[in-house]
């Protein structure tokens, strides 16, 4: 779901090679209701589709955008799943939040490109409006945390500093996630730094039917690993997982709490991975909660006539409540392992 890899963990050159690569998986793997009213273009299953459609997972349906759009002020949370370097995916982004605003809604941004390490930096960037610079970038580790080009979400954090939203960084620390890949969960739990960063009293639930869909996805595209290489890169999914529904779910109450009556919402932005089947952060949030929630999950995709099938496949597996369809960045579509 992100930029850059772990490093320096292991002598043995095998096992540094999967860990490498189980970061790139790790940051590019990255319980909806249904709104009540919707506006209904047809049932198409593939030969009229065309970028900037909302596809219904669940009926098949292709909605109205601009009805859709609506509709997404009426949950708590809305998780938007995306391709990393997909520009569009951005714009759908920008899109959705600038019909909210219209709307009467004050949304908070929840970005995973952020680090919580990260989280003053970034509050001062917003408040002070500085342009973004070599400093900004260091003081908001983003090299650290992230790697990727940051003009890639410059769009979107600008856009929140523009509109004086508020964004919070969801990812827990790398050197954090580094440490359960290296060490495993239940040692990584005795260190300083989770303490640190207030994990102590945190459940990190092992569900049967994540585990099945993580473990499958790292074997599949990162090959050649040993079961304690697996065993402790599924451990670090877990743990981001968890801590981004926990950043998720701190926020929201901040938001329940609000007496001022504003109309509040937030909308999440990580890759499609922590999104998908509703298992890695949605499930999260909804069980710290209860069930108590409104939330639904987004699935950006880019399409061109050549990855109908693809898509036909996404809809049957119900990879996510909708999947917007997006032009394409480049010439080819997006692999997927296996």
């Amino acid at each position: 779901m992100g930029g850059s890899a772990f490093f320096g963990f292991a002598p043995v050159r095998c096992r540094h090679v999967v860990w490498v690569a189980f970061l790139v998986c790790l940051f590019v793997m990255s319980l909806g209701c249904l709104p009540e009213h919707r506006a209904v273009v047809g049932y198409n299953h593939g030969g009229e589709w065309q970028p900037w459609q909302i596809l219904e997972t669940k009926t098949g349906q292709v909605l109205s955008l601009s009805e859709w759009l609506k509709d997404l002020g009426s949950y708590e949370i809305v998780y938007l799943g995306e391709e990393h370097h997909n520009k569009y995916h951005i714009e759908a982004a920008v899109k959705i939040l600038r019909q909210l605003i219209s709307d009467g809604m004050q949304p908070t941004i929840g970005m995973e490109m952020f680090g919580w390490d990260g989280q003053p930096a970034l509050d001062e960037y917003l408040l002070k409006g500085q342009a973004v610079n070599g400093e900004f970038l260091e003081q908001v580790r983003w090299k650290q945390n992230w790697g990727g080009a940051f003009e890639d979400y410059e769009p979107l954090v600008i856009f929140a500093r523009n509109q004086h939203l508020s964004i919070r960084a969801m990812n827990p620390p790398k050197s954090l996630i580094r440490r359960v890949v290296k060490l495993g969960l239940e040692q990584a739990k005795q260190e300083a730094e989770w303490t640190q960063w207030e994990m102590q009293q945190e459940e990190i639930v092992d569900d049967p039917g994540y585990r099945g869909r993580i473990v499958d996805q790292l074997r599949r595209c990162h090959g050649g690993g040993t079961d304690e290489d697996y065993r402790t890169m599924y451990e670090a999914s877990m743990v981001r997982d968890e801590g981004m529904a926990k950043t998720l779910v701190a926020r929201l109450g901040e938001l329940r709490r609000d007496m001022s009556g504003s109309r509040t919402m937030i909308l999440s932005y990580t890759g499609g991975g922590h999104i998908q089947y509703n298992l890695p952060v949605p499930m999260r949030v909804a069980r710290r909660l209860s069930g108590h929630v409104k939330q639904t999950t987004v699935y950006l995709t880019s399409f061109d006539r050549t990855r109908t099938n693809d898509i036909q496949e996404l809809m049957r597996e119900r990879i996510a409540d909708y999947i917007m369809l997006t032009p394409m960045t480049g010439q080819r579509p997006p692999q997927r392992c296996g």
